[in-house]
């Protein structure tokens, strides 16, 4: 007598949290427009108005907006909407600094460990930075990304996950301005030739030279960020 055995019967797929999703989008999209100076600091706007904008209901907008108040982005008005919060230039120093302790704490580590450790994710780096001018990018969008790939895996390479943590979260937060480093051509192919530089003295377990090209790299990228940042709010205004 043959027997039959039952199907076991499928779990049903946990529903996608589709405000969740959505208030990220909508998260992602403000942050944007105000890092593009469509939302100019200073400008006033209602949780109605961007529904409006971006036909979605309140509720993500709302869960958005104060993911944004945390990051200090913008603030609520007291029975008048919201408004876009003047860039703080005192907290990204400081974050720039934080990221200065981490970056090359990482390296220093990065420089004294086993070199197998930290060769695949190392070889991965030069075999986007080590290249022949033909080959760079001109594209600031992919090209900023890159540049957060390269200080993130240095960090991750250094094998301490709390560290590379808290590095992330420093990342996430000065995103908004550190992307405007890119705008200019000069910009890109100083991050290629930096970068190439900061890489080879890992390479060779240079610990004090990487260090000092490193500090010098993120310097000059600070610099120019808040020139360029003081520049687009300054033509953003003369517009609106």
């Amino acid at each position: 007598m043959s027997t039959t055995t039952s199907p076991t019967p499928r779990r049903p797929a946990p529903l996608a949290p589709a405000h969740r999703t959505r208030a990220s989008e909508v998260y992602e999209q403000l942050k944007r427009d105000i890092a593009d100076f469509r939302m100019v600091p200073g400008d006033r706007f209602s949780e109605h108005e961007l529904c409006a904008r971006l036909e979605v209901s309140r509720t993500p907008v709302r869960q958005a907006l104060f993911r944004l108040q945390q990051e200090g982005l913008v603030e609520v008005m007291f029975r008048s909407g919201w408004r876009v919060l003047p860039f703080d230039f005192d907290k990204f120093d400081q974050l720039y600094d934080l990221r200065m302790v981490l970056e090359t704490t990482a390296v220093q580590r990065l420089c004294q460990q086993d070199v197998m450790a930290s060769q695949p994710l190392l070889e991965g780096l030069k075999d986007r930075w080590l290249v022949p001018l033909a080959e760079r990018s001109s594209d600031a969008t992919q090209v900023a990304e890159w540049d957060e790939a390269f200080h993130e895996t240095l960090v991750s390479a250094a094998g301490n996950a709390e560290l590379a943590r808290v590095h992330h979260e420093v990342t996430e937060r000065i995103r908004i301005i550190r992307r405007l480093d890119f705008l200019k051509q000069m910009r890109i192919d100083a991050t290629y030739d930096e970068h190439a530089k900061i890489l080879r003295a890992i390479l060779a377990r240079k610990a004090d030279r990487a260090d000092l090209l490193l500090r010098a790299h993120i310097q000059a990228s600070q610099v120019e960020v808040r020139k360029i940042t003081l520049h687009q709010v300054f033509l953003a205004q003369q517009v609106a």
